[in-house]
């Protein structure tokens, strides 16, 4: 039978328009720490059967990345989308993913990426987990089969972990642990045209609007838009002592060293 293998993905906003944290087709794309999750789960179905379904929580425009996984080679996308979800922060965002992974039941493994590229917090992939009460590592390098589950290789602190997890379980990869594949034509326009979504709202979850949206969000994100770096590189002139005692004086003048 294979597994069955659910990859919760985002549409992340690239492009503010004027602070509003409002998602278009135009101002948003694939989350990218979600496409090395998106390459694990594909990797593993192609080693041991199976189906990879993407899940992702948003507006009808969130259904752009949807088509974009499966024109990598997922099976199917679901998009939980309802008036109500709009100001959700990770917690609501998290119960949401929680209801609908539980009604996508019986899996085998739910992937996330380690954290999302317009919010940066990585919570949603661990409280999902908490709320359902399932395993989880984080920042996965590598990934196995076992007799009994799957093994886990993480690299963090210095330290190198190996963990053994039974299904079902979830996991979160670093950014660099799989080069996402490339997207070929005739999968992008196979996935376009002939791939079917799945629309679910909060009527379909059994979830009230007030655990969603702003009622249900401890926090609220006010604006966004892009940091500017001010910080300026600097090259030391003459020969290796020179540089060193120039950046010493500079270090001990501004009060870094003593």
């Amino acid at each position: 039978m294979g597994l069955k293998i659910i990859v919760c993905i985002k549409s992340v906003i690239v492009n503010p328009a004027n602070q509003s944290v409002v998602r278009t087709s135009d101002s948003c794309e694939l989350n990218p720490f979600d496409r090395p999750a998106l390459e694990q789960a594909l990797r593993m179905k192609e080693a041991m059967g199976g189906t990879v379904t993407a899940l992702s929580m948003g507006p009808e425009s969130s259904a752009f990345t949807l088509h974009e996984a499966m024109a990598m080679g997922v099976d199917h996308g679901v998009l939980v989308s309802d008036p109500a979800l709009v100001g959700s922060d990770t917690l609501a965002t998290s119960t949401v993913l929680a209801a609908a992974l539980k009604r996508l039941e019986p899996f085998d493994l739910a992937f996330f990426g380690t954290r999302s590229a317009d919010s940066d917090t990585g919570h949603v992939g661990p409280q999902t987990a908490v709320l359902l009460d399932l395993p989880m590592v984080t920042w996965a390098h590598s990934i196995e089969s076992s007799e009994t589950g799957l093994l886990v290789e993480r690299r963090i602190d210095g330290f190198l972990e190996r963990y053994e997890l039974p299904f079902p379980s979830m996991l979160t990869f670093h950014p660099n642990s799989v080069e996402p594949r490339d997207l070929g034509l005739s999968g992008i326009n196979g996935a376009f045209e002939e791939g079917e979504i799945q629309r679910w709202g909060l009527s379909d979850l059994d979830l009230s609007p007030s655990v969603v949206g702003e009622k249900g969000s401890p926090t609220r994100v006010l604006s966004l838009s892009r940091a500017h770096s001010t910080k300026k590189c600097e090259f030391l002139d003459g020969t290796a002592e020179e540089q060193v005692e120039e950046l010493l004086r500079r270090l001990l003048d501004s009060g870094l060293i003593g």
